[in-house]
């Protein structure tokens, strides 16, 4: 193991590894580009494909039996579990069985199995044969970490205190490939990255600001909370997406997350004027005046932790709501569509996307008696249209209608569950955001009705939802964290909470 300090640190994780080995023995379609440079470890691979024995043959049982359609959601789920058990041979959970992660809860039994197979592929001494190429794989990425964390503190003013907790991780495992994996494990942020030619510098620096700038909203949530309004602005653009609709608290730390990553890129003014108008476009109108504030703050004297409040308090919302009064925001297909001369789906389509659009924004702007009608007029012409109930269940969250945003929700969740065993029409099935709101919404329902253990059921299947937003997944762990108070601030100014 190799750190930069005792909270930031770049590693190779045996768990990690011996994860991955198991996903090698039974045939993961892994990415051996990405091994071209570590010869012991692509020998390695194919010395696993090639293993026999008991429990190998026990591994690639579960493996099939636990398959996704989705390789890259397939892997996801085996590095979370890499990442919540502790080193082996035991590979013994680091947390209680009741707070795994649901994606790891999937996989009951893998830990047996592991541990099986560690010993009978004797993991121990292939690690140790492999981990100077490991070493070498991370001596790549710790200049680029350290460069990340050095300007971003430095721009933020910040110095980590041991005494804080919290940790931040870039684990390198090879066989991870291109596709980063990102975990916010409490206090604990980790990432795993393959060992490809092209670092992802920027997926490195967002995870990283995500670890020291999440805190902030929470900490001073009533300053946050003032501003809310704004989200019913942001509400009416097309392509923000689902889960920063219904949260204002992770749409103002995305939107500072946004703003800091455009301060430190160093652009023109011209660039960054661009680049704050697409944020515009895509909803996250907060990107602006944020940017405005930091070009403050760069010539302040406090660290951000003490002059965010002050960033709040700054941003003027009649100045902001006369800004975006009409602004057009970007839709969701910019690309020329051919003229049709009949009702084609692409018409179709078209169509269902404007009145989806429509309830969208009446529901933005609290009006949900013109959303119910909206959604109704789309599912008489598209039943079932998922995206068309999930409207009609925020309009009855809106208009106090409880047990309706129930049914409709559960609607939502139980026509998902029948498309896992038979293939349903392509509108019966929801998309993972909307599905995994629907689990977080109907947990706040059971909260608000003392119904805990239910509630409790529901947070937990938001988090297992394959692709649901990393968003949904915060609220759905504050969820368990806590019983859901529908007196908060936070949940009282937003339309789309119950």
């Amino acid at each position: 193991m190799q750190e930069y300090t005792s909270e930031i640190s770049v590693e190779a994780s045996q768990q990690l590894f011996a994860t991955m080995c198991a996903l090698d023995a039974a045939g993961f379609n892994a990415d051996e580009n990405t091994l071209a440079e570590m010869p012991s470890r692509l020998a390695l691979r194919g010395e696993l494909l090639n293993l026999h024995g008991p429990a190998t043959e026990a591994l690639r049982e579960f493996y099939r039996d636990h398959a996704l359609a989705d390789p890259g959601e397939t892997l996801s789920r085996y590095i979370t579990f890499a990442l919540v058990v502790g080193p082996p041979p035991d590979f013994r959970y680091q947390v209680d069985l009741d707070l795994l992660p649901p994606d790891v809860g999937a996989l009951e039994g893998f830990q047996r199995i592991l541990a099986a197979f560690y010993h009978e592929a004797h993991l121990d001494i292939r690690w140790t044969q492999i981990e100077p190429e490991y070493h070498r794989a991370i001596a790549r990425y710790q200049p680029i970490v350290r460069r990340i964390v050095t300007v971003s503190n430095g721009y933020l003013r910040e110095i980590l205190k041991p005494t804080q907790g919290r940790t931040f991780t870039v684990y390198v495992e090879p066989l991870v490939g291109a596709r980063t994996n990102f975990r916010n494990l409490g206090n604990h942020y980790a990432m795993a990255v393959g060992s490809t030619a092209q670092i992802p510098t920027e997926e490195i620096q967002h995870a990283y600001l995500h670890f020291m700038l999440d805190p902030l909203p929470l900490r001073y949530r009533k300053e946050v909370e003032r501003k809310t309004s704004l989200l019913n602005i942001a509400a009416r653009a097309p392509r923000l997406p689902t889960e920063y609709r219904t949260d204002f608290i992770a749409f103002t730390d995305e939107c500072l997350i946004k703003a800091v990553e455009l301060r430190l890129r160093h652009l023109s003014p011209e660039k960054l004027e661009a680049a704050m108008a697409e944020n515009d476009k895509s909803g996250f109108i907060l990107v602006r005046p944020f940017v405005s504030q930091l070009q403050k703050f760069e010539k302040a004297a406090p660290s951000m932790t003490y002059y965010f409040p002050d960033i709040m308090a700054a941003i003027d919302l009649s100045t902001e709501e006369k800004r975006l009064k009409d602004f057009a925001f970007a839709p969701l297909q910019t690309a020329p569509v051919a003229v049709q001369t009949a009702a084609t789906p692409q018409t179709q389509s078209a169509e269902l996307d404007r009145l989806l659009e429509e309830g969208d924004r009446q529901i933005a702007l609290k009006d949900a008696a013109a959303a119910s009608a909206t959604f109704e007029k789309v599912l008489e012409k598209y039943p079932n249209e998922p995206r068309a109930v999930y409207g009609l269940a925020v309009a009855a969250i809106l208009s106090g209608e409880g047990q309706r945003a129930q049914e409709l929700f559960e609607q939502i969740v139980s026509t998902s569950a029948s498309a896992a065993s038979a293939p349903p029409a392509p509108a019966a099935t929801a998309d993972p955001s909307i599905l995994a709101w629907s689990h977080v919404y109907l947990g706040r329902i059971h909260d608000l009705e003392d119904e805990r253990d239910e509630a409790v059921t529901e947070y937990r299947a938001a988090l297992a939802i394959n692709g649901s937003p990393e968003n949904a997944r915060a609220a759905a762990q504050r969820g368990l964290d806590s019983p859901y108070n529908s007196h908060a601030p936070e949940n009282n100014s937003s339309p789309h909470n119950p």
